[in-house]
């Protein structure tokens, strides 16, 4: 099992001071209402929340709200290209960076508190000036098997590599959309599955499964799902290069 576990993720009651790795906030009573503060690396946030009670719910969100949500897509660069053989389908695992969002909620509803993040943060164009996208942008090594890696920072992403060609393609890199992502966790692990099928040398297609890595993760309550509408499409068309 990847990570060191840890009990960050999950709901807590009210009122609360946590403190792991960098990380330290806390919600804590002002009278009538309460106050909830954080700091992550030096980089501190408030909020005042006009309400007398509520449990908080932390876990892993879509990562591409920090530093500003500019994009909905995730570029994973490989550290390594990939030989993909025609005609088949290969499971690799990559590391994608972690962000974490807090709730707070009634007995009826959720509404975000705060989002914030550990790792660094770049952002990338994938394709042209004209007509690209811009992506966050991650480097990751390519594993065959389930790597270890800090549980506060980084995920993993199962990724099912299918060829449908019937010659050998060379991959790079993964884009992702944020709308497609189903995110699950446990106290040592956080992951996404998802399939990357490519259809030429040139284009490849990318989507999410909704299923966890391993039996009795918990399913992450999503941002992005809550604002798609009909139009917005969860796969992604890579068309500028693999």
């Amino acid at each position: 099992m990847p990570g060191k576990e840890n009990s960050m993720f999950g709901h807590y009651n009210v009122p609360l001071s946590i403190a792991q790795e960098g990380i330290s906030l806390s919600v804590q009573k002002d009278g009538k209402n309460l106050i909830y503060k954080r700091d992550c690396l030096g980089e501190q946030f408030e909020k005042h929340i006009l309400a007398g009670k509520g449990k908080i719910l932390l876990n892993p969100v879509e990562p591409v709200n920090r530093p500003k949500a500019l994009t909905s897509y995730l570029l994973i660069e490989f550290e390594k290209a990939l030989l993909s053989k025609p005609k088949e389908t290969r499971t690799i695992f990559l590391r994608f960076p972690l962000e974490i969002g807090v709730y707070i909620s009634t007995d009826t509803d959720f509404e975000i508190l705060d989002i914030f993040t550990l790792t660094k943060q770049k952002f990338t164009l994938y394709g042209d000036p004209r007509n690209g996208v811009i992506c966050k942008y991650w480097k990751s090594p390519v594993y065959s098997t389930i790597p270890s890696l800090s549980t506060l920072q980084e995920g993993l992403i199962d990724l099912a590599v299918t060829n449908t060609n019937s010659h050998w393609i060379e991959l790079t890199k993964a884009v992702f959309n944020a709308y497609g992502m189903k995110l699950y966790y446990n106290n040592k692990t956080v992951s996404m599955k998802a399939n990357i099928n490519i259809k030429t040398k040139d284009t490849a297609e990318t989507e999410f499964i909704d299923t966890p890595l391993q039996k009795g993760m918990k399913k992450s309550l999503e941002i992005y799902a809550s604002r798609k509408i009909s139009i917005v499409k969860p796969k992604f068309i890579m068309e500028f290069g693999l």
